[in-house]
């Protein structure tokens, strides 16, 4: 991004304080049904991919959602977009439930809340030029900015990184990062004030990974945007978000701002996270973090354990563990926001404790 070069400033709205909520989602479930049966087909069962979780991204801020694969990142992201039809719970924007809220209800909001996908190669129509794939939301939404479309476009790519004379270009004459740059420009063109944002770098080389979350962070900074950043790296995240949220299995088990998750986690999933993020110690003086290996698989989303769903890798698993569900709360010693689902957590420090493997390595 060029030193000289302003960003547009938002379309003209009544602002909203910061800090105010912007989105918030309660008790957010949604279950994909297993057909089954012959010759009738019904349903026999359920992917629990989502099952009940609360989120709150606050105007202006960016929020990362964590996890590992299948534990119902992406599937939260296309709900609160509304590109997915909730099973239950609350989806609320600025104060409106849009929830079940139909196409012509849902309209205005649509160009308020945009999405960047994972895979740049198969988000971009191979058929449409760059202008036309930017210029294709305004055009939907009626907008005609000062100047033209075309105009705009340009401004955009070269807000993005790219040269306007990309104009007239087709995909596939574009790198991995280029490509999402596109998609990048194609989420700001309509002035949004919520950005999802699903695992947008995963798909692209790491040497390429930084200048997009830096582009995304300087978007987010100079125009205000909100993001629920999702993805399974944790360093992105942490370089990323304000806040965050952990989950496993469809369940949300810890939240709290940056600081609070990544040097006091209290739920022993997120410290077994934690643990596996590599670090190279270049002075010599890093103190010893914990070091924790899970055994087992992750349980099916078809039929989750009962109770907590992570007591089955977990090494700290009572009979409690397995009769009921630890609501998400926060405890006494923690940092205030910082939300916390286990029955016995853990202390927060993430240091090692006289041995540089954890604890749920005796189990290997």
């Amino acid at each position: 991004m060029k030193e000289d070069l302003v960003l547009p400033a938002p379309r003209e709205t009544v602002p909203e304080p910061a800090g105010e909520p912007l989105l918030v989602a309660e008790g957010l479930t949604k279950h994909f049904p297993i057909k089954g049966g012959f010759p009738i087909r019904r349903t026999v069962g359920a992917v629990q991919a989502v099952d009940g979780i609360d989120l709150t991204v606050r105007v202006g801020e960016s929020f990362g959602l964590v996890g590992e694969s299948g534990c119902g990142k992406s599937t939260t992201g296309r709900l609160v977009t509304r590109l997915l039809e909730p099973t239950a719970g609350r989806i609320s924007y600025r104060g409106q439930d849009i929830t079940h809220a139909k196409r012509r209800e849902i309209a205005p909001i649509r160009s308020e809340i945009q999405m960047i996908f994972q895979d740049p190669y198969s988000s971009l129509n191979p058929r449409q030029t760059v202008g036309t794939i930017i210029s294709g939301p305004m055009e939907i939404n009626g907008i005609n900015p000062p100047g033209g479309r075309e105009k705009r476009v340009r401004e955009l790519l070269e807000i993005v990184g790219l040269n306007p004379e990309h104009y007239n270009r087709f995909p596939h004459e574009f790198s991995g990062g280029q490509r999402q740059r596109i998609g990048v420009a194609r989420a700001l063109a309509l002035e949004p004030k919520l950005i999802v944002a699903d695992e947008p770098v995963s798909a692209l080389d790491v040497s390429i990974q930084a200048q997009v979350v830096n582009l995304l962070q300087e978007v987010q900074k100079e125009l205000g945007i909100a993001f629920l950043f999702i993805a399974h790296d944790l360093a992105v995240v942490r370089h990323f978000s304000q806040r965050l949220a952990v989950m496993y299995l469809g369940k949300v088990i810890e939240v709290g701002d940056r600081d609070s998750i990544y040097n006091r986690p209290r739920h022993p999933y997120t410290h077994a996270l934690l643990s596996a993020v590599p670090e190279v110690d270049v002075t010599g003086d890093a103190v010893a973090r914990e070091r924790i290996r899970l055994t087992g698989d992750v349980p099916s989303p078809i039929n989750p354990p009962s109770g907590c769903r992570f007591r089955t890798r977990c090494w700290k698993a009572a009979d409690k563990c397995a009769s009921e569900e630890p609501p998400l709360i926060q405890l006494s010693d923690n940092r205030e926001g910082h939300l916390t689902a286990c029955h016995y957590p853990e202390d927060p420090s993430i240091l090692a404790h006289g041995t540089s493997e954890g604890a749920a390595s005796a189990k290997d």
